[in-house]
């Protein structure tokens, strides 16, 4: 359909293309994502379909959708509906779960760092998202989704064919040996009953159609693993770990057993990371700090985030109402959402048959610096050191610069010279915003916007940091050895 000025879809879509997808690498049009487009004069709809409802640049890829086709001449509005259609994981040889498009497996090489309460919080941070979730309790002698869902019914089962109903929750589809046990029986079980009690959670319980299937494995490298392993056609792992050195090396052995059996490791989520004290706000690491970006680091898998530790993690856990569900805004409760988003976009790149590479680092702790700055952790590790009348200057929001010609608008002389930031917020899972000591708080920084602001030995000393706007990176330029660079040529 035509409208003024002559722009059809054709049109649209040339535009459409040069938006990527971050962690796909391609663009939005070449990957099927753009459905149903209308074209009324001035006014441009269509569906913008996503691999995840949990997505975590959904927001990020609609405003650049908007931002390339309003640049079109007789362009006046645009409506991007953002809707998700989550793919299958891969080939499914087991006829009871061809519904299931992907098999999630949380494990951890010993027990005792909270690796059931990460799989609960992420299985409801994705279903928060919109997506279908089941989670299946693969700890056979030690169950306990009974307890962190407050279930006690038992499963319905089917006579005829001996097919087992799975219980629901939060609209989550549950199953445990817990639910089938009377009172706190102990499960004294040899190593056969107990595959064979997993093999029949994998094929007779009625999982129906499910965008993600969580399994909490037990601690360890065991009969269970092994089992799932060979009967489940699992689309990734994430491994839990807590900083201290010895989770840290059991944590080694989980993730080079899944490298074995050629399941990818989707990364490392580090649990109980630090302790926010209510008097003093301040980060306390009491189990040591560090071990899961070491893991990272170490094994060259991505490091997907900190969860802290908070005392209504445990209460949640005891009531049956994880805290994902009893407290939005929690900093566990985020955290969760983050892990959740990067879990997704992971498996996304697996289906679109991409390789898992380490994520674009992002912000681990933002500390306050001298008078004249601030520090940040990234999660590669490099210790960022930023000017905060540089940061200021370099704000990219519409009233410090325009954002047609991309030429600054804010007078660097302008800016107090005691500019400093009194807060800051995570946005989605690509930036901070931060609110400065001058009234400005509309500015969002993405990070890799904040990574070539920083102003750290190595990385001043190849030109990455200037008082006004952010100097582009030569090609040829040399690597600061400290970091991933932005230029796209391997050097920063």
């Amino acid at each position: 359909m035509i409208f003024k000025k002559g722009i059809t879809e054709k049109d649209a879509l040339q535009a459409l293309s040069n938006v990527k997808d971050p962690d796909l690498g391609r663009d939005i049009v070449s990957l099927g994502f753009i459905k149903n487009m209308k074209i009324d004069k001035g006014d441009i709809q269509f569906d913008l379909e996503l691999t995840t409802p949990a997505c975590p640049v959904k927001e990020q890829l609609k405003q650049e959708c908007e931002l390339h086709l309003k640049k079109l001449d007789g362009v006046e509005k645009v409506s991007v509906n953002l809707t998700s259609r989550v793919r299958q994981g891969g080939p499914v040889n087991n006829e009871n779960l061809k519904g299931v498009k992907n098999l999630l497996a949380v494990a951890s090489g010993k027990g005792g760092v909270g690796k059931s309460t990460v799989a609960v919080n992420l299985a409801m941070s994705l279903k928060k998202t919109g997506a279908t979730v089941g989670l299946m309790d693969a700890d056979i002698y030690g169950p306990s989704m009974p307890t962190m869902f407050g279930v006690s019914e038992k499963p319905n089962v089917d006579g005829d064919k001996q097919m087992i109903h799975p219980v629901e929750k939060y609209g989550i589809k549950l199953i445990s040996m817990g639910f089938l046990l009377n009172d706190d029986s102990p499960v004294i079980w040899r190593g056969p009953m107990v595959s064979g009690i997993t093999q029949q959670f994998l094929n007779q319980v009625i999982w129906g159609d499910l965008d993600y299937l969580v399994i909490d494995l037990p601690p360890g490298t065991g009969d269970i693993q092994l089992t799932l392993t060979q009967q489940a056609p699992l689309t990734g792992a994430v491994i839990v770990t807590t900083p201290q050195e010895a989770s840290v090396i059991d944590a080694r052995r989980g993730l080079k057993m899944f490298e074995q059996v050629n399941v990818p490791v989707l990364g490392v989520v580090e649990n109980m990371s630090y302790f926010i004290c209510d008097g003093c706000e301040k980060k306390h690491h009491i189990f040591k700090k560090g071990g899961g970006l070491r893991i990272s680091h170490e094994l060259d898998v991505p490091f997907l985030g900190n969860i802290p530790m908070e005392s209504a993690i445990a209460d949640g856990g005891d009531s049956g109402k994880p805290i994902t569900m009893s407290d939005e805004s929690s900093p566990a409760t985020k955290e969760y959402s983050a892990l959740a988003g990067k879990v997704a976009a992971s498996l996304s790149i697996i289906k679109e048959g991409g390789a898992l590479k380490e994520m674009t680092p992002f912000p681990v702790e933002v500390e306050n610096g001298d008078g004249s700055g601030f520090n940040i952790v990234w999660s590669d590790g490099h210790q960022g050191v930023y000017n905060n009348k540089t940061v200021r200057a370099n704000c990219q929001c519409a009233s410090c610069i325009d954002e047609w010609s991309g030429d600054p608008i804010l007078d660097a002389d302008s800016i107090p010279a005691d500019i400093h930031y009194k807060s800051y917020n995570k946005i989605g899972q690509y930036a901070l915003a931060f609110s400065w000591s001058d009234g400005h708080d509309t500015g969002i920084y993405s990070f890799g916007h904040l990574r070539n602001l920083c102003a750290c030995d190595l990385c001043a000393g190849n030109g990455r940091a200037v008082a006004n706007k952010p100097k582009p990176a030569g090609k040829g330029a040399e690597s600061c050895g400290s970091h991933a660079c932005s230029c796209g040529e391997g050097g920063c």
